[in-house]
């Protein structure tokens, strides 16, 4: 509470707080009081019941914290760990996937490595693989034709198909007249 008797009003006139910024914030004005930038919160908490309870609560809070000691851990508890240490890694695992999980669990993962670096290998080949889409390379169909040149060449097509056909019929003509001349008549 010698924070609040300390604190003068003239300084903290001009910004306004709300109650959702200043409980965000509560804990710096805690640990440093004197802070220029909380000024504004010291203003809100004289102002705000609600908010001066809540700081109340943490420096209520904070000083049995710096009562409270920790307990010393007992004489023997090094032994006692080492002891449980040895018991475990004596006792043989109960079958193949537990050997393996005590294998994943307790070694330092050195014969892994070769293995993962495989993996990670695989995985960027992969990676690379779709990245650069290996499925256009081979190019076994022809290239797109556009739509235009298709219909010149359907009309070049068809062009062409004329002129045969004047040409058969030219010649089927000529075969005609020229079978009737030859013909003797009766």
């Amino acid at each position: 509470m010698q924070l609040f008797d300390a604190l003068k009003l003239k300084e903290l006139e001009g910004v306004v707080m709300n109650c959702q910024d200043c409980q965000s914030v509560l804990l710096d004005l805690l640990l440093d009081p004197e802070a220029p930038n909380n000024a504004a919160m010291r203003k809100h908490i004289l102002s705000c019941a609600a908010c001066h309870k809540e700081f109340a609560s943490l420096e209520a809070t904070f000083a049995l914290l710096d009562t409270w000691t920790a307990p010393d851990p007992s004489a023997y508890f090094d032994q006692k760990l080492a002891v449980r240490l040895r018991e475990e890694q004596a006792m043989a695992p109960a079958g193949w996937l537990e050997r393996m999980r005590s294998r994943l669990l307790f070694n330092t993962g050195r014969q892994f490595r070769p293995a993962l670096a495989g993996a990670l290998a695989l995985v960027l080949l992969i990676g690379g693989g779709t990245v650069v889409n290996f499925t256009n390379f081979s190019h076994s169909g022809k290239a797109e034709v556009s739509a235009t040149v298709e219909d010149l060449q359907i009309l070049d097509k068809n062009d062409q198909a004329l002129q045969t056909m004047d040409q058969l019929l030219q010649e089927d003509s000529s075969t005609d007249d020229g079978s009737q001349k030859s013909a003797p008549t009766i």
